[in-house]
C-alpha cells in the first residue's frame, strides 16, 4: 500500500487524513482542536471498506472517537493523534505512510508546485506569513510536530496559491504605483487553488475529455468562496487576490468592496484599521446582510419571505453572475462549468439562480436534475445544453494526497 497522511493545520486545530493511494481510499480521518485552550479535544474515526460486489454489508460501520484534555500546542496535538492510532487503528506501522503531505496557505510568487520541505523551505514559508498572517505560521506549527514525529519519511508542502501561478502578468497586477507594489509584494495570487484544479480535473475525466481541450468555470462556493476561470488545465483568472477577501459574497468576507468606502468608514465612523479588517472578514458577507452566515439559513429566511435573507441571497447571486459574465469573456465562451465544496454542491437555488440569465452563452439548467442530491459528480444541464454544468463534490486532501506523493516518488 502507498500510505499518506495529510494534515491541514489552523492556528487552534488541524485536521488529519490518512490515505490509502492504492485504492484511492480514506482509512481513518480526525481533528484536533481548541490547541492552547484549557481543554482540547481529539476527534478519531475509523473508515471500514464498503462491501465489495456479492459479499455481504461489513457487520462494522465507521467507528468514531472522542476524547477531551489538554492540549497545549501542536506537538501535543500529534501525540494525542498519534495515540488515538494505537489505540483504535489502523495501526501506523501495519499501515505507514510513505509520506506526510501538508496544506500550506501561502507560498507568494515563489512556489508553484508541491515541494519537498527542507529547512531552507520552511524559512520561505516563514518568510511569506506576512501575506498570510493568520494560516503560514499555523501551517509551520504543524509541519515542526509532524517532522518530530514522522522523522523519517518525507514532508511534501502543498500550496493553496501554486494553481493560480499561471495567471498572466495582466491578469495578477494591481494598477496601483509598480515600485511601491513590487516593495512589498502587492498582486493577485488566488487562493483554494488545490480545489479548482482536482474539480477542474475530475470534471475533464468524467466527460471523457482531454483537459487541454477544455474552457472550465469552477465555482467553488463554501464558507469562503471563489471562482475561476481555467483554460486548458491552466488558471487565468480568479476571484480571490492578494487575500481571500476579494472576490464572492462569502460567509463572513464581503468580496469586492470599493477601497474608497473604508476610507469613509475610517474618517466619519472612527474605524481603525483593525476594526476596518475584523468587519471585512469576520462581520460581512451573508452575516453582515442577513445575520446568517449560513447559506441554508438564509435560505430558510428567504423561504419565509424575510426581506433581509432575501436581499443577502440576490446579492450573493448577483456577483456569481458578474464573475460568470467576465469570466466567459475572459475565456472566449466555456465548455464546462462546475459548482463544488458545500454551497456550491447542496444549495440548489443557488446554482439554478447563478445560471439563469447565462441562456445567451449556452447554459440550460434542467430543474430536476439540479434538485437531486448525491453523492458523486452528476450533471444539472440539459442534454441538448451547449455547455455542460456539473456538481463535482472536491476532495482536496485526495489531491493533496496525489501531489505528495508524486513527490515523495520523484
Amino acid at each position: 500500500m502507498s500510505i499518506v497522511l495529510v494534515v491541514n493545520s489552523g492556528s487552534s486545530s488541524f485536521k488529519y487524513q490518512l490515505l490509502d493511494m492504492t485504492r484511492q481510499a480514506v482509512l481513518a480521518s480526525g481533528l484536533i482542536e481548541r490547541i492552547g485552550q484549557p481543554l482540547g479535544a481529539g476527534t478519531h474515526t475509523v473508515v471500514f471498506p464498503p462491501a465489495a460486489p456479492g459479499e455481504a454489508a461489513p457487520t462494522v460501520l465507521d467507528a468514531t472517537y472522542d476524547r477531551e484534555l489538554e492540549i497545549p500546542d501542536h506537538f501535543a496535538g500529534f501525540r494525542v493523534m498519534l495515540q488515538a492510532f494505537a489505540e483504535h487503528g489502523p495501526s501506523l506501522d501495519e499501515c505507514a505512510p510513505v509520506a506526510i503531505g501538508h496544506r500550506v496557505v501561502h507560498g507568494g510568487a515563489r512556489f508553484f508546485e508541491p515541494t519537498l520541505i527542507t529547512p531552507l523551505v520552511e524559512i520561505n514559508i516563514e518568510e511569506l506569513a506576512v501575506l498570510a498572517p493568520l494560516h503560514n505560521p499555523a501551517n509551520l506549527a504543524a509541519i515542526a510536530a509532524a517532522r518530530h514525529a514522522f522523522p523519517d519519511v518525507p514532508h511534501v508542502a502543498v500550496f493553496d496559491t501554486a494553481f493560480h501561478q499561471t495567471l498572466a502578468a495582466p491578469a495578477y497586477t494591481y494598477a496601483i504605483e509598480k515600485d511601491l507594489a513590487a516593495r512589498h509584494r502587492i498582486r493577485r495570487y488566488g487562493f483554494h487553488g488545490t480545489s479548482h484544479k482536482f474539480v477542474s480535473e475530475a470534471a475533464a475525466q468524467f466527460l471523457g475529455r482531454p483537459l487541454e481541450e477544455l474552457k472550465q468555470i469552477v465555482f467553488h462556493l463554501g464558507n469562503g468562496a471563489s471562482v475561476t476561470a481555467i483554460d486548458g488545465g491552466r488558471s487565468v483568472d480568479t476571484s480571490m487576490g492578494f487575500t481571500p477577501l476579494e472576490g464572492l459574497v462569502m460567509g463572513t468576507r464581503s468580496g469586492d468592496v470599493d477601497p474608497a468606502a473604508l476610507f469613509q468608514l475610517g474618517r466619519r465612523a472612527g474605524l481603525s484599521i483593525d476594526e476596518l479588517d475584523e468587519l471585512l472578514n469576520k462581520r460581512s458577507g451573508l452575516k453582515g446582510l442577513s445575520g446568517f452566515s449560513d447559506m441554508r439559513d438564509v435560505l430558510a429566511g428567504r423561504e419565509r419571505g424575510e426581506h433581509d435573507s432575501t436581499l443577502a441571497f440576490d446579492v450573493y447571486v448577483h456577483r456569481l453572475r458578474a464573475y460568470a459574465g467576465a469570466y466567459l469573456a475572459q475565456l472566449g465562451g466555456v465548455d464546462v462549468i462546475s459548482f463544488t465544496a458545500g454551497v456550491g454542491e447542496n444549495a440548489a437555488p443557488v446554482r439554478a439562480e447563478a445560471m439563469a440569465t447565462l441562456g445567451f452563452a449556452g447554459v440550460r439548467i434542467d430543474p430536476q436534475r439540479n434538485a437531486v442530491r448525491s453523492h458523486g459528480i452528476r450533471v444539472i444541464s440539459t442534454d441538448d445544453s451547449p455547455v455542460t454544468v456539473l456538481v463535482v463534490p472536491t476532495n482536496e486532501e485526495l489531491e493533496i494526497a496525489r501531489q505528495t506523493l508524486q513527490v515523495a516518488a520523484g
